[in-house]
C-alpha cells in the first residue's frame, strides 16, 4: 500500500519494524536529505508525552515503537506516514539469536514471556526469537491496517524501496550519499555475535 501523493503525505514518517532488518542503515540513509530530519531510536529514554514528539519533516526508525502503537494512533493516527521496515522473518529470528542476552530481545526473553526460561528451560533460543518476530510483526500489521498512509519496505529490496521513498515524501538532498549508506552494513550481526 503506497497510493498517496507527496502533497498528501504528513509531515512525520515512523519506520515500524521488528529489528534486525535495515532500520539503522535506512535512518542513515534518510540523514543525506535535506528537507528530512531522520533519527534512529532518538527518543526511547523519554516518557510521557515526549517520546512520540517527533519533529516536524523528520523520519524516525525505531523497533519500540511497536510497543506504543495505541499511543501513536492516539495522538498521531492519520496525522503521521508510517513505513513497515521488514526483512526475511528467518533471517531476522536468527540474527536476533546471536544477540539474545541484548536489548530487546533480552527484554521479550526474561521480562514478557515471564518466566519462560524457568518454566520451558530446554525451549530452544531460535524458538523464542520467531515468536518474537511473529508477535511484533503482528503488532504491526494490525496496527497498519487502519492507517491511512502506509509503505512497505524491505531490507531485501531496500535500494529500490529507498527510490519509492523519496518520491513518496518528496525528498530531496544528497541522494548519491543516501543511496551509498544503503549499501553499507550498518549495526550488522556477526555469525559469531555483534560486531564492534
Amino acid at each position: 500500500m503506497c497510493a498517496a501523493s507527496s502533497t498528501d503525505v504528513p509531515d512525520r514518517v515512523l519506520v515500524l519494524c521488528t529489528g534486525r532488518c535495515g532500520s539503522t542503515t535506512l535512518a542513515r540513509a534518510c540523514g543525506h536529505l535535506s528537507n528530512w530530519s531522520a533519527a534512529h531510536e532518538s527518543r526511547t529514554h523519554l516518557t510521557g508525552p515526549d517520546r512520540l514528539a517527533y519533529p516536524p519533516r523528520h523520519i524516525e526508525c525505531d523497533n519500540r515503537l511497536s510497543w506504543f502503537l495505541g499511543r501513536l494512533a492516539r495522538d498521531w493516527g492519520d496525522r503521521a506516514a508510517y513505513v513497515h521496515l521488514t526483512r526475511d522473518p528467518e533471517a531476522v529470528a536468527q540474527s536476533f539469536a546471536r544477540r539474545a542476552n541484548q536489548g530487546i530481545l533480552r527484554a521479550y526473553r526474561q521480562d514478557i514471556l515471564a518466566g519462560a526460561a524457568r518454566r520451558a528451560p530446554n525451549r530452544p533460543l531460535i524458538d523464542t526469537c520467531r515468536d518474537y518476530v511473529d508477535t511484533v510483526t503482528a503488532n504491526i500489521e494490525g496496527f497498519l491496517a487502519t492507517r491511512a498512509h502506509v509503505m512497505q519496505m524491505r531490507l531485501e529490496t531496500l535500494e529500490t524501496d529507498f527510490d519509492r521513498l523519496i518520491d513518496w515524501i518528496g525528498a530531496e538532498g544528497d541522494l548519491t550519499a543516501a543511496r551509498a549508506e544503503l549499501m553499507t552494513r550498518h549495526n550488522a550481526t556477526s555469525e559469531t555475535g555483534a560486531t564492534p
